[in-house]
């Protein structure tokens, strides 16, 4: 059986009853002013092979339903449409993005949904129909209006919140100490894979939205629904670029942060050399001195006043050079 069973029903427009026993469904289905609603949280084998034999559903149609990460879409059958979509939910403690499978069901007067798990809650999905009522007499288009604008919705607050992410790595990007280098490594990699797979979840989107559109004013034309779609597709329109902006900002993001790394590396060899030159002189003159043969100078003390001298002035010659040209 299934973890958590949702049924309503409502008869011209207006709600009639909820939470009705499951096998109640095909009575009202056969009633052509109701418009039957249920939903099905993890159901097992057997109740969907049930769900299947009663409504006539495609068995292709049944095992995508409950087939782990397929890909958003649409689908016409012969006695319904199925969906399929993702909500989405962000984790900001640790950059991961969850999706959660919803599949629909759409029939000529009812609408069937069946979640993977409870992570997608239903509740918005039924105050945004109870919100617009008047938008039930409509028909089955009206409830999938209702969810894929609650999805939606959902992809738009997780995009926002990966935004705001962005935002906060971009804030120690510039680090010119290089301490949190590694942590915006780590990051910018984690929101690449949350990326990856709000992108999988929402690009889809624009093809199903498309799909249902068509097929609900071939289905059921009414054209008061038309600006509800309209905005709906604007919405999928609409995340799908602020997807594709966010993949762009990412990527900029790593591959500066790599690039500042690079540049402080520049730095700090700049900087090694530069010491290593100016440390080679003494090293180079006393070792020149150090030879076991007469020289100028050779034990007297002018000649080690005047190695000094070089010493010095080399040295600070060689500093004052890398000084100006910013190596030191």
């Amino acid at each position: 059986m299934a973890k958590d069973i949702r049924t309503r029903v409502w008869r011209n427009g207006t709600l009639e009853a909820e939470n009705f026993p499951f096998e109640q469904v095909s009575d009202y289905l056969e009633q052509d002013d109701c418009l039957v609603w249920a939903d099905l949280c993890s159901p097992d084998a057997h109740r969907l092979n049930e769900l299947a034999d009663e409504l006539s559903l495609d068995p292709h149609a049944v095992e995508d339903a409950v087939m782990p990460r397929e890909r958003p879409k649409a689908s016409r059958y012969g006695t319904h449409t199925f969906i399929a979509a993702y909500g989405l939910r962000y984790d900001h403690d640790t950059g991961d993005m969850s999706a959660s499978q919803v599949s629909a069901f759409v029939l000529a007067r009812g609408v069937f949904t069946v979640r993977q798990s409870e992570d997608f809650g239903m509740d918005e999905v039924v105050q945004i129909w109870d919100d617009n009522a008047d938008l039930i007499k409509f028909g089955p288009k009206a409830l999938v209006w209702g969810l894929l604008d609650v999805i939606v919705d959902g992809h738009f607050v997780a995009i926002e919140a990966l935004d705001d992410a962005v935002e906060e790595i971009e804030d120690i990007l510039f680090d010119a100490s290089g301490r949190n280098s590694a942590t915006v490594q780590r990051r910018s990699y984690t929101m690449r894979k949350s990326l990856v797979e709000a992108r999988r979840a929402i690009l889809p989107m624009r093809e199903v939205v498309s799909t249902v559109m068509r097929r609900a004013a071939e289905s059921h034309p009414h054209p008061e629904m038309d600006p509800y779609f309209n905005d709906l597709y604007d919405h999928v329109l609409r995340a799908t670029e602020w997807t594709e902006s966010l993949r762009d900002m990412i990527t900029t993001i790593f591959e500066t942060n790599l690039s500042l790394a690079d540049a402080r590396l520049n730095i700090v060899i700049k900087k090694l050399t530069s010491w290593a030159a100016i440390i080679a002189v003494p090293t180079a003159i006393t070792g020149f001195y150090g030879q076991n043969v007469p020289y100028p100078g050779f034990g007297a003390h002018w000649g080690f006043w005047f190695s000094t001298s070089v010493i010095v002035v080399l040295c600070a010659v060689l500093w004052t050079q890398f000084r100006r040209r910013d190596w030191l």
